[in-house]
């Protein structure tokens, strides 16, 4: 009966993100307390104190193209612009165009960047970030890259991980920055 349940919650997760959640259904068919256990990555994923909106799906977003999964990229793209991302601003992230991000989200990017890059430079953006906003700001940008590489790399031991190849704006399709598709 439970098992039902989540299906039926999957499948109207689906139609409202137009998202395709079969590696859900894959680690439900496997075991519930799997699927329960990955369901606590949202508490990470969520986590968003102290910091705008923006900065926080700047990073978030940044680590889910760094692991090239577009469906992911994709559902990012759509819950920051339904917690009021500004498009315009989305579309700079997903095209790596930094002079038209926003102050914040340019910050995060970077950040993000420089993390998933393990380059030296992050310690640099991460003191800006605690200047900025406070300890609680760096925890929150670190789990949003955390979280970002969480799904994709999940969906993709999995079977299901799909390379980020257009990605839609506000009905701008980009070809996200990194991505091998022009």
């Amino acid at each position: 009966m439970l098992k039902w349940l989540i299906r039926r919650q999957l499948a109207a997760f689906e139609r409202k993100f137009d998202f395709n959640a079969d590696y859900l259904r894959d680690i439900l068919d496997a075991d519930l307390g799997a699927l329960r256990a990955i369901n606590k990555t949202a508490a990470i994923a969520q986590y968003q104190r102290d910091i705008p909106v923006v900065a926080w799906a700047a990073a978030g977003i940044t680590a889910t193209m760094h692991e090239d999964c577009g469906p992911c990229t994709q559902l990012g793209v759509t819950l920051a612009k339904e917690r009021g991302v500004d498009p315009t601003v989305l579309r700079a992230i997903v095209s790596g165009d930094e002079k038209a991000m926003s102050d914040d989200a340019r910050l995060a990017y970077r950040f993000a960047k420089a993390t998933l890059a393990h380059d030296a430079v992050a310690d640099d953006f991460r003191a800006m970030v605690e200047s900025r906003w406070g300890k609680r700001a760096v925890v929150a940008l670190a789990f949003a890259v955390a979280a970002g590489r969480i799904y994709p790399t999940v969906k993709y031991a999995l079977g299901h991980g799909k390379a980020c190849s257009r990605i839609t704006v506000d009905g701008t399709v980009l070809s996200p920055v990194g991505s091998l598709v022009a």
